[in-house]
């Protein structure tokens, strides 16, 4: 005879109560409440779109229709959530994991407002970013094109919000912003990665970027690249060391290469070809390419 459902259900209850009892990562229970929030970092996000390109990704939610009073609103709902969530992730940081909530509060006001402080420059370097795609691409027929459509741009620019929260020592929540894009555009950019101006991704499904890359200025770069690391298999021993390669100044990387090495070195003016695979420095003004098979 079958067990009624509400018997199998409460059995079942019971049973993975139990496993919670493990002790192990996956097993903890604390309040949600002092758990960072993904869905409001995501909606973070979305809001400082609207604040970055203010005729683009408007918020129609709101009635008022003076750009200065629409715009006091998206910062204080900003500087409110993001306040709210920096002071959660601070116990993840080795400066404040033991001290106060109130100390953890007071210093993730000091920092929202230290990010809020940065957006003009992110906005300098992402003109910059939206003049490299409409430059590069030929296929773009307005910047108001790229802005809108193209998954690159959307990349780069929450790559450029994180990355300021990044160097402010947040935890979690720059990871959380870029791995949204990621999910959204499939284009993997680590928050810690030192991107300099005019960055133009083509294209951008599968493109990595780790941690600790440097790009200089003018790189274009096509789908499927990778800049990694050349093996991770000393774990978190690697941790804050360097990596990722170095991609200097108006260098142009084809689809599906891979450079991989933190003494790797791509010099100046070089040019590296479709599914090339590179594991040490290229020179200045360098063409790499695969032979065909003869």
């Amino acid at each position: 005879m079958e067990k009624p459902l509400e018997q199998e259900v409460k059995e079942l209850v019971a049973d993975i109560l139990e496993d919670y009892k493990g002790n192990r990562a996956i097993d903890q229970m604390e309040d949600f409440v002092d758990q960072p929030d993904k869905e409001v970092i995501i909606n973070i996000v979305n809001k400082m779109l609207k604040i970055l390109f203010p005729g683009y990704y408007r918020d129609k939610s709101y009635k008022v229709y003076n750009a200065a009073s629409q715009l006091s609103l998206l910062i204080e709902d900003v500087m409110y959530y993001l306040n709210k969530e920096i002071a959660k992730v601070l116990r993840y940081s080795r400066e404040y994991s033991g001290v106060g909530e109130d100390v953890r509060k007071e210093a993730a006001g000091d920092i929202t407002k230290a990010f809020l402080k940065r957006i003009p420059s992110v906005r300098e370097y992402l003109e910059t970013d939206l003049e490299a795609a409409f430059d590069g691409d030929p296929a773009a027929a307005s910047k108001d094109e790229i802005i809108l459509c193209y998954p690159g741009m959307l990349a780069i620019t929450v790559y450029r919000m994180a990355h300021e929260l990044f160097l402010l020592s947040v935890p979690l929540i720059p990871r959380t912003m870029t791995e949204y894009a990621h999910s959204v555009t499939g284009i993997d950019i680590h928050p810690g990665a030192v991107i300099g101006k005019y960055f133009f991704i083509d294209h951008g499904t599968g493109i990595v970027v780790g941690e600790t890359t440097i790009i200089g200025e003018h790189v274009k770069v096509y789908q499927g690249v990778t800049i990694g690391a050349l093996s991770t298999s000393g774990g978190q021993k690697l941790k804050d060391k360097k990596r990722h390669p170095t991609i200097e100044d108006y260098v142009t990387i084809y689809s599906n290469a891979s450079i991989l090495g933190g003494e790797t070195v791509i010099g100046r003016d070089s040019v590296i070809g479709g599914n090339a695979f590179i594991t040490r420095s290229v020179e200045a003004g360098s063409r790499v390419s695969i032979r065909n098979k003869e």
